[in-house]
């Protein structure tokens, strides 16, 4: 069971830097990542469609035996209820939500926090609502950005175009006088230098993938799940194939990805 791969999904390659992140806290750790490429971005789908999505692909990584899951994709955390979880088999399922906001509230109070995601997951209003459960002071401003997740897909980052989208984003008023923001899609570490850019250091940013890696390696060894073995494997499958795909997943991942097309009639 230790030493049983990481199963981590995300409607795109987006969720890959969630991996890249448990990578470098967990370098030993093998990994089986699926992205739902047919379907991206999951942003723009039905809550009923995104549990579907989920549920099929959560069987598929039980399938090949991973000893926990990561949905690495805001949307889906954001519905992911027990009509999702219950397809599990008993196994944790970890969401990059709740590590998120859980680092959030310890400094909360009387604070200004900013949230930008797509408009599934501003539209579930769950940020906000868990945010404000744990920590009642905190005023939680939310902004949908649907077009930087497909900006970054397309390989837009650190370009004179992503800088106009990200600027024209980040002054809308609903985000004047934040004192932190949440970066609550899997996309958005890849241009969190150029939000930081745009901010001046004036506003502390908040990368979940580096959170959501910690806290699932805590909770690994706490249960006694890490892997003893140093050699490391990992695959890599997709729902529609593209080379272009890729190419991009190389660059989120950091190393060379070699993409399998898998139909789980989704």
């Amino acid at each position: 069971m230790k030493n049983n791969p990481i199963g981590i999904f995300d409607s795109g390659i987006g969720g890959l830097t969630v991996a890249n992140a448990i990578k470098e806290v967990l370098p030993y750790e093998n990994i089986i990542y699926f992205g739902d490429t047919k379907h991206l971005p999951y942003g723009e789908k039905s809550k009923d469609s995104i549990q579907n999505f989920s549920r099929k692909i959560i069987q598929f990584l039980i399938k090949k035996n991973c000893k926990v899951i990561v949905i690495a994709c805001n949307s889906a955390s954001s519905v992911s209820d027990n009509s999702v979880l219950n397809y599990s088999e008993n196994k944790k399922v970890f969401n990059v939500i709740d590590p998120v906001i859980e680092e959030v509230v310890r400094v909360c109070s009387n604070y200004n926090i900013g949230v930008i995601g797509t408009k599934a997951t501003i539209g579930s209003g769950i940020y906000t609502s868990k945010i404000q459960e744990l920590c009642n002071s905190a005023n939680v401003s939310s902004l949908s950005t649907p077009l930087l997740a497909p900006m970054i897909e397309e390989g837009f980052v650190n370009e004179e175009i992503s800088k106009k989208v990200i600027s024209n984003y980040l002054s809308a008023p609903i985000l004047r006088n934040i004192d932190h923001l949440i970066l609550a899609c899997t996309h958005y570490p890849l241009i969190q230098n150029e939000i930081n850019e745009y901010y001046k250091g004036k506003v502390n940013v908040i990368d979940s993938a580096k959170i959501v890696a910690h806290h699932i390696a805590e909770s690994l060894e706490s249960e006694n799940l890490l892997k003893e073995t140093k050699e490391t494997e990992h695959h890599f499958y997709v729902s529609d194939y593209t080379e272009s795909f890729e190419k991009s997943a190389r660059f989120f991942f950091k190393e060379e990805v070699k993409l399998e097309e898998v139909n789980l009639h989704l």
